[in-house]
């Protein structure tokens, strides 16, 4: 079995999401195992353009995204998501750890009183 692992160090854009989506094709699996909604990749596959924030940008290619215990989900976006990628005509498969975090509605007013 192979593993490929694409981790950034960098701030800002590294183009990570395009080294994903050219390593999906071989996978079983894509997993984005830290971070939150507040990072994305765009990809584009012909004329379309997905932007994603959580999900795995492998379910593109058909590929089961799994959300790992490091990610903090924002449901709000997580479901947006879900809406977009399946008016585009893909049913994205997704496993989310039952450890993921959960941003919920009183983070962000806290998070907006400080």
């Amino acid at each position: 079995m192979v593993v490929n692992l694409v981790i950034g160090t960098q701030w800002g854009d590294e183009g990570k999401g395009k080294v994903v989506d050219y390593f999906s094709k071989d996978a079983n699996y894509v997993v984005r195992f830290q971070g939150g909604n507040n990072a994305g990749h765009t990809i584009k596959v012909g004329k379309e353009v997905y932007k994603l924030h959580i999900i795995p940008s492998g379910v593109i290619q058909g590929k089961i995204g799994l959300i790992g215990n490091g990610v903090v989900i924002d449901p709000e976006v997580l479901i947006n998501e879900i809406d977009q990628l399946t008016k585009k005509g893909i049913k994205p498969k997704i496993l989310i750890s039952n450890r993921a975090n959960i941003i919920m509605p009183y983070h962000k007013i806290l998070d907006g009183a400080e």
